[in-house]
């Protein structure tokens, strides 16, 4: 797939510095996209923008917790002023919880995995959009999960926080689709990527959940979700809003 309608554009991609948002920020590169790799991961950041400059594409890190106000900060204006503005924000960032079911989710893992998950990107949502608006034009995409589409892929803090992502979507969708932007998100299904699941082998939740485990099927590569990522946000996709798009093999439809 090429999409010319990206060169030249700025992109910023939470969690570039491996996984998915790392295969997203090199096929942005390779689209002629200026890329911002945001990450809390000094090297992985590193890395990152070092493959894309290797390549000829041009790639700046800012690294930093996201849920932080002077991160957003950082980003927004790392964008403006080093690539000149920001087109596409892709909000990829985020972490597993331990499967627990509610029952078993203690307030520091609720916290951390809302914090991260759901509260960071709609805040660097919300600081992205008045240059979205003032430009009028842009496109914004998140990483969901299949724990956005159902209540079987997941704990129940993980689970939350992606149909809250799935609710984010929905409403940045309908509340900005006359000002020029689209919001959409990918649900990964299994994917090989860096993401870790600390569950304790005899809580109720991975009891539970792992008894769906079957309907996963192939696992994805991080460059299948990437592309999918890449769509979204081109102008190839001009005439979708609001949509949280399965890249699962199926496994939504079993």
């Amino acid at each position: 797939m090429t999409t010319t309608s990206l060169s030249g554009k700025a992109v910023v991609i939470t969690g570039a510095g491996a996984g998915i948002g790392r295969a997203t920020a090199l096929r942005f590169a390779a689209e002629g996209a200026k890329v911002l790799v945001a990450d809390l991961n000094v090297e992985g950041a590193k890395d990152t923008v070092a493959l894309i400059e290797e390549r000829g594409g041009t790639a700046v890190a800012v690294v930093g917790d996201l849920s932080r106000p002077e991160v957003i900060e950082e980003v927004v204006a790392t964008a403006n002023v080093t690539l000149g503005g920001l087109d596409v924000l892709v909000n990829n960032a985020g972490i597993m919880d331990r499967m627990s079911a509610a029952a078993d989710t203690d307030d520091a893992e609720w916290e951390r995995v809302l914090r991260i998950n759901l509260t960071a990107p709609f805040q660097l949502t919300r600081a992205v959009l008045p240059h979205l608006l003032e430009q009028g034009h842009g496109s914004i995409v998140f990483t969901a999960s299949e724990a956005s589409l159902r209540g079987s892929a997941a704990g129940a803090a993980y689970t939350v926080s992606k149909h809250g992502i799935a609710g984010l979507v929905k409403s940045l969708a309908v509340m900005y689709r006359n000002q020029g932007i689209r919001t959409n998100a990918i649900a990964p299904g299994g994917t090989a990527t860096s993401l870790q699941v600390d569950a304790q082998k005899d809580a109720h939740g991975p009891s539970v959940v792992g008894s769906y485990a079957y309907n996963v099927g192939q696992v994805s590569a991080a460059d299948e979700q990437a592309n999918a990522i890449v769509f979204l946000a081109s102008d190839a996709a001009s005439n979708i809003n609001g949509v949280v798009l399965p890249v699962d093999n199926g496994w939504s439809a079993v």
